[in-house]
């Protein structure tokens, strides 16, 4: 058994205001839903697994583009959004942060008991998980945040999160069932290795790859336990700076939302009468669905999507975000009755901007994009957790869950 990425990120305090919070949950349910109807519900299970997709997503969702807050508002977004509908999309998200977290045994056995799935195979893949990244790796981080993603067939990503207090800074730990091999053997009470300390026996006797593997690991200490996974490390600053974003492929987005030639197309794909600010959105989204994993290096260039609720980039702009929801929500909605030009267009404009940077996409001029959103953050009714804002402003337009 063995993780599937790492994430360490500096930690931050408050809560996620609700204008933010709710327009998550439908970006998020939306992006998840398009993942599944074009790749399968082990396709966002893998995507989850990877900690510079699951950053990106964050980041695409107008969350602080670095922060700790990241996993617990994600998980949240799409706990609160695919819950009620994992009857139809297959999936389900259990746990979360603190308290949240020990309710996961109890709802893995609910949501077993509906699928037919093993509820204390479930558990113990959990609990071992837990003890794995709390106790067996001496890293100094202690778990606080433990998301379980399940689909329909048993297959699972864990999601958790680790804080050292001593540090500042926060560790996310990535687990995927698809890297796990005979996980099903009961666990036994000590274990022989080499000295140091007392050790947590975790797994059961037999040389099987999973027990192997995690023996291996303690053997090994914690820098050799990660310095083979992928490793994400976020910095302190809150700001975003072009060294973070790979300003090629930002050029390229850039081109296909205001170049003309290149924006007309762009929005003949999707068949929509866009602007070009709401087309630079889609475009980020269409990467987050359809995008290789070697595209999420740069997790920041996605908070050129909707901007960050701390305004690093740029403030969130409010207009720009709920009329990226309401083509999102559209599309599926024709996909389900037939109607597929749409939600296959958000394919389509994913490879037109990838044709763009390998051809003649000039670089992105960092800064003046910066300047250039925080100008029209008003007419776009931008929003940080610290701004003011009408009524109307704060919450979004009534947007189903689709």
């Amino acid at each position: 058994m063995q993780r599937s990425g790492i994430a360490d990120l500096p930690l931050h305090g408050g809560s996620v205001p609700k204008w933010l919070a709710d327009r998550m949950t439908l970006l998020g349910t939306a992006i998840v839903e398009n993942v599944v109807l074009h790749y399968g519900a082990a396709a966002v299970l893998s995507r989850l697994a990877d900690p510079f997709w699951f950053q990106s997503l964050g980041c695409v969702m107008g969350m602080d583009w670095h922060s700790s807050g990241i996993t617990t508002s994600v998980l949240g977004a799409l706990k609160r959004g695919l819950n009620p509908r994992s009857h139809e999309l297959g999936l389900y998200v259990c746990g979360g942060r603190g308290r949240h977290s020990r309710h996961t045994p109890d709802e893995l056995r609910g949501y077993a008991e509906k699928t037919g799935l093993d509820g204390e195979l479930l558990v113990r893949s959990s609990r071992l998980a837990a003890r794995v990244d709390n106790n067996a790796i001496a890293d100094g981080f202690q778990i606080y945040l433990h998301g379980f993603v399940l689909s329909a067939s048993g297959e699972w990503t864990i999601v958790q999160q680790g804080l050292n207090e001593q540090s500042g800074f926060a560790r996310r730990y990535h687990w995927h069932s698809a890297t796990v091999r005979d996980f099903t053997l009961e666990p036994h009470t000590a274990i022989v290795g080499e000295n140091q300390g007392q050790i947590m026996n975790l797994v059961a006797a037999p040389a099987a790859p999973a027990q192997q593997a995690i023996l291996e690991v303690m053997r090994s200490g914690p820098d050799s336990a990660l310095e083979n996974l992928r490793k994400l490390t976020m910095p302190a600053r809150h700001d975003v700076r072009a060294a973070d974003v790979d300003l090629n492929r930002l050029g390229a987005v850039l081109a296909a939302a205001y170049e003309r030639d290149f924006h007309d197309f762009a929005a003949l794909l999707l068949l929509e009468k866009l602007g070009p600010r709401t087309l630079q959105s889609l475009a980020l989204v269409a990467e987050i669905v359809h995008g290789t994993p070697t595209r999420f290096t740069d997790p920041a260039r996605f908070s050129f999507a909707h901007g960050g609720k701390d305004g690093h980039p740029f403030p969130v702009p409010l207009k720009t975000y709920d009329q990226t929801i309401d083509l999102l929500r559209r599309s599926l909605e024709g996909a389900r009755i037939g109607e597929t030009e749409k939600v296959d267009g958000l394919r389509r404009l994913e490879r037109f901007v990838r044709a763009i940077e390998d051809s003649s996409a000039p670089r992105a001029d960092f800064e003046n994009e910066v300047a250039c959103e925080r100008s029209i953050s008003v007419s776009l009714a931008g929003r940080t957790v610290g701004s003011s804002r009408n009524k109307a402003a704060r919450e979004p337009r009534q947007l189903p869950l689709f």
